[in-house]
């Protein structure tokens, strides 16, 4: 067991040296279209590594262009919705505290935002409609923490105003994952107490892991209001997630 989670430790730590030549040399030369392109196959080759597949459930039609908000289960999210449609994030300033992944995703574009800061909202707002004026997905969890399998917490309203300022949809999406039995997996939990280093060895050592991804019906914003959307968007990925979608 003990080799067993060093060889993947290890084929995960030179991945994530990769990462960091990418975004040191090519990401601050290249378009927003290539950028995407290794983003995506990046995150498909780190979750690889970490014995996660990805699948995409049926669903509604991917947007190219909206506001995407998820539940948040563990620090796999960002890249299990990289893997497939990749988006800039907007996370809680603890990722950013990750040893390398969050000095990765910060490199990748993420926002990271302190909780409690109405300032640092305000400014990350204004920046966030910038980007949707630009054509591009922007992603957050409105959770604004990890839930347990299976629970959606309560999604903050504040950041749902940038959709409608900038006219465009919002879209949830539902994560979950699984193990080969289809039940939730049991080395996913990442709440408490548990550190990101505990919950990556845990997914190390465990067995794989299947990570689905539900794209929902987009919610439109003409005329709505923050909380209204929030609400909506909860209710619709509580129901996928219940629905084990």
């Amino acid at each position: 067991m003990k080799i067993r989670l060093a060889w993947r430790l290890a084929r995960v730590v030179v991945h994530l040296a990769e990462g960091l030549a990418t975004c040191a040399l090519v990401f601050p030369l290249a378009s927003i279209g290539l950028r995407e392109r290794l983003t995506r196959a990046w995150s498909r080759r780190l979750l690889a590594r970490c014995s996660v597949t990805v699948e995409q459930a049926p669903g509604a039609p991917v947007l190219e262009h909206a506001l995407i908000v998820a539940n948040h289960v563990s620090w796999l999210d960002i890249f299990v919705i990289n893997a497939l449609h990749p988006c800039r994030f907007v996370a809680k300033a603890e990722i950013r505290a990750w040893p390398v992944l969050g000095w990765l995703a910060a490199s990748a574009g993420t926002v990271f935002i302190a909780r409690g800061n109405r300032r640092e909202l305000r400014h990350i707002f204004k920046g966030l409609v910038e980007v949707l004026h630009q054509g591009q997905r922007v992603a957050f969890f409105p959770e604004g923490t990890t839930a347990r399998q299976g629970e959606v917490l309560p999604f903050h309203a504040n950041l749902f105003e940038a959709a409608i300022d900038a006219k465009v949809a919002v879209q949830p999406y539902a994560l979950a994952y699984l193990d080969a039995d289809g039940a939730h997996h049991p080395a996913i939990d990442y709440v408490d107490e548990t550190t990101f280093v505990d919950s990556l060895f845990a997914v190390l050592q465990g067995a794989p892991v299947r990570a689905r991804l539900t794209c929902l019906p987009p919610l439109e914003t003409l005329g709505a209001h923050r909380r209204e959307l929030a609400q909506a968007a909860q209710d619709a990925v509580a129901l996928a997630v219940s629905a084990g979608r």
